[in-house]
């Protein structure tokens, strides 16, 4: 069954309509069948819950219903049908899919804003269905039509009020259509909008509160996103995508005065299965067949196996075109989205305290980047207004709305590089800083949250640097009161660490490095994690080395690299190869004997091209460091040199390098041990070969 219209995007974006038409060889029977099934299903929707176009869905119900009755007189016929019935009820199948996914995208959360600005082309997809209903009616055959009088009648009544049916916006959606312009004119002008007239537009669609607006919010955000990561940056929409979302933001940070979190966990997609779903469901089956990694964009091919997208476009690419799992030859190269796989893996992440953004490629990351700049003036003027406005409440504000303020730039410097500019432009980080020491840990949590978002921006950075943030930062690895703000304040010293001058700043705090030493001892694994990457950024120079060194990082790092999570073994061995670099840091290494032993079994059996790159370079620099006698003890274990001469046939450049001078040394040091050779006596006859 070839997909037919439009080709679905990934997750399929609103009004794609991704329909099958059914194959030409089905029954008649059960091709009825199951138009009966769809329909019913189609009519059970109410046109009173649709935010927008109510009247236009509401005649398309109606007409729907009359539909139903019409098949269900020809079922109940029970007379054969005539191959020639095929190409008609196909269509009817293929309209009432698109019926069906039309009203679903009128409906949908979140979506409501966009449907209502979109709702010409909604207008424009409903009479294409009705006409197609209609001129589907006109090519059944007669003794179809005819198969009872009431078949006839309702026959014709369908085929009249389909053609003719009224599906344009309301006078309401019109009018709230024009508001919605009238304001994203004042935003372009930085003019301050009427609360009462956002309050109206917000109410004609329904949203009403707090949660609301950041749900709609939220699915623009993603709109574009996706527009982005697809290389649409010159898409039309994207400039009214912005400019909306601009506007839910200014309406949900001005008009609201409390965060309703209760209601926005409960209607976040799929937040109460989270925690039953890792119950029941393993990671194993969740990994794509061909890569063994989790499906982040799982889809369906025609033999009904699921792949993630990467892999199997680069199956079929390479020129298979068969399914890797059944063999079976694919008989199209077009995939289905799974969403239900993708909903799972989604809430699988989550359990796991890991979102999807941080599990998808750099894909992503090239899409965010991308929002450096506001698309088109009323999406800038927009941002800028709310930004004033938190500004305001940080540095004015009561607890509470301090409190709520906090939230909000948490909320706004997440995924949008503009958001971050603007924010650093208004000063928000001395007074995020200050707010390092409030009593309340939420009101700390979104602070330091919102500083590390802010510090992935340069400007970013450097206020914080220059507002004398950095020994507060440290502070707060220490004491603050939950953990995910002492992880993410370790985090913050790793957007810090690439410059020499902030690492030279943070190695002078007395309490920096052995702060990130006990993070890398004590804490989860995340706050590990950061802890890890943060004090290899930190660590130039000898001083800095030898206060880790002191602090105990090298017996930390020893049981990290023993560890049984791979990627803190890793980071691990790169942070010992920074401090290996050092003698005081070589002299710490060489002291543990069963360090030495780990750091070779991990040459032998890591699967990690980066983490055999570091490991070679550190023990490369034991050897410098060490002299001869550690040069002997390295060729005296029996597992080194198959490992460096793997390195020296498949390793990196930089890795075959380092291989080959330890393999030279080992060779040099076991010549210098041997005994002399024996001189023959002078007149033998020496063969040399």
């Amino acid at each position: 069954m070839p997909p037919h219209d439009r080709k679905a995007a990934p997750g399929r974006r609103m009004l794609a309509l991704p329909t099958v038409c059914p194959c030409e060889a089905i029954a008649p029977g059960t091709l009825l069948a199951s138009l009966v099934a769809l329909v019913a299903e189609v009519a059970r929707h109410d046109a009173a819950a649709l935010p927008v176009l109510r009247r236009g869905a509401g005649e398309a119900l109606r007409i729907t219903r009359v539909l139903l009755a019409f098949l269900e007189e020809v079922r109940e016929a029970a007379a054969p049908l005539p191959d020639a019935s095929v190409l008609g009820l196909s269509e009817l199948h293929v309209a009432m899919q698109k019926l069906r996914f039309l009203l679903a995208d009128c409906s949908r959360r979140g979506a409501r804003l966009w449907v209502l600005m979109n709702a010409d082309l909604v207008a424009s997809e409903l009479r294409f269905v009705l006409c197609s209903v209609a001129t589907a009616m006109d090519v059944l055959p007669a003794d179809v039509v005819g198969a009872s009088v009431e078949a006839g009648e309702l026959a014709r009544l369908l085929s009249q009020q389909a053609w003719r049916a009224p599906v344009w916006p309301d006078e309401d959606d019109g009018r709230a259509i024009r508001s919605v312009r009238s304001m994203l004119a004042l935003f372009r002008s930085s003019a301050t909008q009427h609360a009462e007239d956002a309050m109206m537009v917000l109410g004609r669609v329904g949203i009403t509160s707090w949660c609301d607006c950041a749900e709609e919010a939220a699915f623009l955000e993603a709109e574009l996103l996706d527009r982005l990561e697809d290389g649409r940056e010159n898409d039309n929409d994207l400039v009214l995508i912005s400019g909306l979302m601009a506007f839910l933001v200014y309406c949900r940070v001005v008009l609201f005065d409390s965060v309703d979190t209760k209601k926005a966990d409960a209607a976040a997609p799929g937040s109460r299965p989270a925690a039953s779903c890792a119950a029941w469901t393993s990671q194993e089956a969740l990994q794509c067949p061909i890569s063994l990694e989790l499906m982040t964009d799982p889809v369906t091919v025609t033999t009904g196996q699921t792949y993630d997208r990467t892999s199997i476009k680069r199956w079929v690419k390479g020129g298979c075109r068969t399914c890797p799992v059944t063999g079976e030859k694919l008989r199209s190269a077009q995939f289905v989205p799974n969403v239900a796989v993708r909903g799972i893996v989604e809430q699988l992440l989550l359990a796991n305290g890991t979102p999807l953004h941080e599990q998808q490629s750099s894909k992503h990351r090239c899409a965010v980047d991308k929002t450096a700049s506001a698309f088109g003036p009323a999406a800038a003027g927009g941002v800028r207004l709310a930004v004033a406005f938190l500004i305001a409440r940080l540095s004015r504000g009561t607890p509470e709305e301090q409190k709520k303020a906090a939230f909000e730039v948490r909320k706004l410097a997440k995924r949008n590089v503009y958001h971050r500019a603007c924010l650093v432009e208004a000063d928000a980080v001395p007074w995020l800083l200050h707010l390092l020491s409030s009593a309340d840990a939420s009101v700390q949590d979104n602070a330091i949250a919102s500083l590390l978002n802010l510090s992935k921006h340069a400007a970013g950075r450097r206020a914080l640097v220059e507002a004398g943030g950095l020994g507060l930062v440290v502070d707060a690895v220490n004491v603050a009161a939950k953990v995910e703000a002492r992880q993410n304040a370790a985090a913050i010293m790793f957007y810090l660490s690439p410059n020499s001058e902030y690492c030279q700043e943070i190695g002078r705090i007395p309490e920096a490095i052995p702060t990130l030493v006990r993070l890398m001892r004590d804490g989860t694994y995340r706050g590990r994690k950061n802890a890890l990457v943060s004090l290899h950024g930190v660590l130039h120079g000898a001083s800095s080395i030898g206060k880790a060194v002191t602090a105990g990082a090298v017996g930390v790092l020893a049981t990290l690299l023993s560890g049984d999570r791979e990627d803190l073994a890793n980071d691990s061995v790169a942070l010992l190869a920074r401090i290996g670099e050092q003698p005081a840091g070589a002299t710490a290494i060489l002291a543990s004997s069963e360090l030495f032993t780990s750091l070779v079994d991990f040459l032998s059996a890591s699967a990690s091209r980066s983490g055999k790159d570091h490991c070679v370079a550190l023990l490369a620099s034991l050897c410098m460091h060490g002299g001869d006698k550690v040069v002997a003890l390295m060729g005296k274990m029996t597992a080194l040199m198959p490992a460096l001469y793997a390195l020296i046939a498949d390793g990196s450049p930089l890795a075959n390098k380092k291989a080959r001078w330890l393999i030279n040394e080992i060779h040099r040091v076991y010549e210098q041990r041997q005994p002399p050779p024996v001189v023959p006596p002078a007149g033998d006859r020496v063969i040399r070969v």
